[in-house]
């Protein structure tokens, strides 16, 4: 264990056993807590001065650098003198406390909450109930008075009230109302004009047996909102009122509890009826699986590990059609194109690359009964090569073989002859995953999302759904599109809350800091501030492939559309460059970096060292750092080559297609380098 911060309640420190170190003054403890504030990013020491001072005294400069020695101390009593602190760190005009996610007591609390979406009820429960014992008192307890400490406690306050609240709703949906009755009395009497506070004690009241309490507490809850606010209750106390009065039935008992009930009875029941060693249970598993992955977090990367297991052990039966229908079953659709774990799908297509070999070598099941077939009639295998063809398609993402698009291709053939939406649906998401062999296909990609769109409404498969409004919102993003991408963005949000889509959020939060970055005019700090925030949605959410150097990458390009220096590029702040993780996006960002850094002849010799971008979602945005570092530089190859790539894009926002960040118009790069050609 390192240093820890505590923020909730008075602002203190711990050392590696739990203890408490000494932070001397007031002083030193505002600075260590505006610092907190910043959440990692660098306050100028003019900023402290006048957060620290109403009126500046001469020599302020001097005692804020008095107050950083001390804090330094006392946070790393072990360093060597004269070595570079790593805790506290000196960065450009000011300071910057480089702690872990999980050092700030406030961090992990908003971490926690946040995870409690994707975990079972009880464990939901027991998380809220640990993070809600973190709180010793208001958050910078100290520091209610200053006005650089009033929007953060104001939002972990709020934060707080929710975990309450939910807290409480878990308590409900498991069936313990009376036990959430006394805490709801305190948390409503304590925040009158919270219409939710109101809402569960009035529900928790009538579950408990109390309907005549339930009525009088909405009574009371009205009567405060209209005599000192004047207003009514909201629809949700005057619709929890109207149902009390009817005693309407889906009062008597929460559906999760009732979802409870059922899923211990089924398994229980399916324990019991299957034997251990039936080929039925792969095939449920595969089917629970699928559901798990569109759960993210753990359940995205458990879904991946045992759908593998699960792919081995129906291979190792023998049963080519059982393995078909294992692998395909597992029909999740991917709106990113990097995998998250690449050792896997290819583990994945080589299973279903020899489980179509398999299908072939069989009769149908026309030809089993004595029917001749031929042409291209329909086999009782067609749908299972399709399913197969479809995975493959998925699976092979950034694979630079033609064996994905073939495979989607097929799929798609097939799936439209057999008439079958579902089908269709599937062998689409991967003809989408095949849309990336050349830059400027945003159109095309619009197109697919459209028929997903549209095939999924009309026959219920809101997974696919989902998926159509995301590949809309990217390519109408691509397209500078934004009112349209607005829409879809918001279709999916609504449609991934009402069926537990969580992922989508994930997003759609990009979407919406990609937004505020390419319409403006956000000054860059708001607009830095939001992808982190997009960011840390991305925490714990399952998909690697998607989060490793993405954070690094949106911020250069934001940084370059500003003229502002990349992430790291100042000489003074070597050792934070070396700790930044740009992950598979190093190689295009080493070149700016180090032009920024003013090392020439080193930038000079990593463009020359600079692979082609894989084909996928930032192709462009690759393309177009090549080509600034190539300008800055004069490599006149590297600029024919990105021109050539880039030209088919002219009319798209770079990188936008993703969702996640731009580089600006092609269309002004293409000019950069016809200029300099």
């Amino acid at each position: 264990m390192g240093i820890a911060f505590g923020v909730l309640g008075p602002v203190t420190a711990w050392d590696g056993t739990g203890g408490a170190i000494a932070l001397k003054g007031p002083r030193h403890r505002a600075v260590l807590a505006r610092l907190i504030v910043a959440r990692g990013r660098v306050v100028p020491v003019t900023r402290l001065i006048d957060d620290l001072w109403d009126e500046p005294p001469p020599g302020a400069t001097g005692a804020v650098r008095t107050f950083v020695a001390a804090l330094r101390r006392a946070l790393e009593p072990d360093r060597p003198p004269r070595t570079p602190a790593r805790l506290l760190v000196t960065e450009g005009p000011g300071y910057a406390l480089r702690a872990g996610a999980d050092a700030v007591d406030a961090w992990r609390f908003e971490h926690a909450v946040a995870a409690t979406a994707d975990l079972p009820p009880e464990d939901g429960l027991a998380r809220l109930e640990e993070a809600l014992g973190w709180w010793r008192g208001p958050a910078y307890a100290e520091f209610a008075d200053q006005d650089w400490a009033r929007a953060e406690r104001s939002r972990l306050a709020e934060l707080r009230l929710h975990a309450v609240e939910r807290h409480a709703q878990t308590r409900l949906d498991l069936g313990r109302a009376a036990e959430a009755v006394p805490d709801l009395d305190a948390h409503a009497s304590g925040h009158p004009w919270r219409e939710e506070a109101w809402r569960l004690l009035a529900l928790a009241l009538y579950r408990s047996g109390r309907q005549g309490d339930a009525l009088a507490v909405l009574r009371r809850a009205r009567a405060l909102l209209v005599d000192e606010l004047g207003v009514d209750p909201g629809p949700g106390l005057r619709r929890l009122e109207t149902d009390i009065l009817r005693q309407a039935e889906h009062l008597d008992s929460s559906a999760g509890g009732a979802a409870e009930r059922v899923w211990a009875q089924a398994t229980a029941a399916y324990d019991r009826a299957v034997a251990s060693g039936a080929k039925a249970r792969l095939e449920s598993t595969a089917g629970l699986l699928r559901d798990l992955a569109t759960t993210g977090g753990g359940g995205l990367q458990a879904a991946r590990e045992h759908r593998v297991a699960a792919v081995e052990a129906a291979e190792e039966l023998g049963d080519a059609e059982l393995t078909a229908r294992v692998i395909g079953a597992f029909d999740v659709p991917a709106i990113w194109t990097r995998s998250d774990d690449p050792g896997q799908a290819a583990r994945i297509v080589a299973a279903a690359g020899r489980t179509l070999t398999a299908l072939a070598a069989l009769p149908s099941d026309h030809e089993a009964q004595g029917h001749k077939v031929t042409g291209h009639k329909v086999t009782g295998h067609e749908a299972a090569r399709a399913r197969l063809l479809a995975t493959i398609a998925l699976e092979s993402r950034g694979d630079r073989s033609c064996h994905g698009p073939r495979a989607a291709r097929q799929a798609e053939e097939i799936a439209r002859r057999l008439n079958d939406p579902a089908l269709l649906a599937f062998a689409l998401s991967g003809l989408f995953m095949q849309t990336f062999h050349r830059t400027g296909l945003a159109a095309r990609r619009d197109e697919i999302g459209a028929e997903l769109v549209d095939i999924s409404a009309r026959h219920g498969l809101v997974t696919f759904e989902v998926l159509g409004h995301l590949v809309r919102m990217q390519a109408r993003s691509a397209l500078a599109d934004f009112t349209a991408a607005d829409a879809h963005a918001t279709a999916a949000e609504r449609l991934s809350v009402r069926h537990e889509r969580p992922l989508a959020g994930v997003f759609t939060a990009w979407y919406r800091a990609l937004r505020l970055d390419a319409t403006g005019p956000a000054p860059l700090e708001e607009a830095e501030a939001a992808y982190r925030e997009a960011a840390a949605r991305l925490d714990g959410a399952g998909m690697p492939g998607v989060e490793h150097g993405l954070l690094p990458l949106a911020l250069l390009c934001l940084r370059l559309r500003h003229g502002q220096p990349p992430p790291g590029a100042d000489p003074a702040a070597e050792h934070v460059a070396e700790h930044i993780d740009w992950g598979p996006y190093a190689p295009w960002a080493r070149p700016l970096v180090l032009l920024a850094r003013d090392r020439r002849a080193e930038a000079a010799a990593a463009l020359r060292a600079l692979p082609e971008p894989p084909h996928d979602l930032l192709t462009e945005a690759l393309w177009c750092l090549a080509a600034r570092a190539a300008l800055t530089l004069g490599d006149r190859t590297t600029m024919r080559r990105a021109y050539a790539a880039l030209l088919p894009a002219a009319g798209e926002l770079a990188g936008a297609g993703s969702g996640v960040l731009t580089l600006g118009p092609v269309s002004a790069h293409l000019d950069d380098l016809s200029a300099a050609l």
